[in-house]
């Protein structure tokens, strides 16, 4: 069966102009099926949300390819939604007006479209705030209304860049029980990028670790565990710490890295 996404041979290279040209991501090969649930997980500067673009086609890599139901990625399109860890709302738009902004952009009828936000509303629990403006939300509601945002306009493909990160515990942990809701609800296929090893094993089907630059896939670690997953219980734990092991060796080079760069400026 061939995968919805397809990521064959991918490197992207940037250029700085004090260290020349930084190999972000080298050889990347990954397959997700459709309805997948894919966790990007690594160390600060390991190449996850420079992989998560390349799939949105905000920056395509310098070589490679990357397929999506067959299609090749060469732009950004409907077929791929994107949540970002900073919300990106539109601060003069009300709740639902930021909901809207991508169907009335396709231009589909008001009645099309007050339908659409209205069980958004209702099923994302922003239905008492559909005249609130982002300034007036809480992180978690803003979080919230960036995901609805997504889901209006029906794209297959979810991309989320660490989009709890800057949450408390207790609204992260709700995010989190309500994305498995909808990704279980609408069949979405994730790809999820965190800093969180307890978030990628509460969440994933599959953890992509990756090398610390260049980029590269250190494990993919299939989650076999049931849904409803008990953060307490040992087999999470055990998950846990083999995740744990590899992402520190991979913070370990990071570490050694940064080191040897300022000792070379001594």
């Amino acid at each position: 069966m061939q995968p919805f996404i397809q990521i064959r041979g991918v490197n992207q290279v940037f250029h700085d102009t004090r260290k020349g040209d930084v190999v972000a991501l080298k050889d990347i090969n990954l397959d997700i099926q459709r309805g997948e649930l894919i966790c990007l997980l690594g160390p600060s500067g390991c190449g996850k949300s420079t992989l998560l673009n390349a799939v949105a086609g905000f920056a395509l890599p310098v070589s490679g390819s990357i397929r999506v139901d067959g299609k090749d990625v060469i732009a950004p399109g409907p077929d791929r939604g994107v949540v970002f860890q900073e919300y990106a709302l539109f601060p003069w738009m009300t709740v639902e007006k930021n909901i809207a902004f991508g169907l009335e952009i396709q231009r589909l009828s008001p009645e099309v479209i007050r339908d659409k936000v209205d069980r958004l509303l209702a099923k994302l629990q922003l239905g008492e705030f559909r005249d609130r403006y982002p300034k007036d939300l809480s992180g978690g509601m803003r979080q919230r209304v960036a995901i609805a945002r997504v889901l209006a306009l029906d794209s297959p493909v979810m991309l989320m860049d660490e989009p709890f990160g800057a949450l408390d515990a207790l609204t992260r942990r709700s995010l989190q029980d309500e994305l498995l809701r909808i990704w279980q609800e609408f069949s979405k296929t994730i790809i999820f990028v965190t800093h969180s090893i307890e978030e990628s094993v509460y969440l994933a089907d599959r953890t992509v670790v990756m090398t610390y630059r260049p980029g590269t896939i250190k494990r993919d670690v299939h989650i076999t565990l049931t849904r409803e997953r008990d953060p307490e219980s040992v087999a999470f734990n055990d998950i846990k710490k083999e995740l744990a092991q590899l992402v520190m060796e991979e913070q370990h080079r990071h570490n050694q890295e940064e080191l040897r760069v300022v000792s070379g400026k001594i």
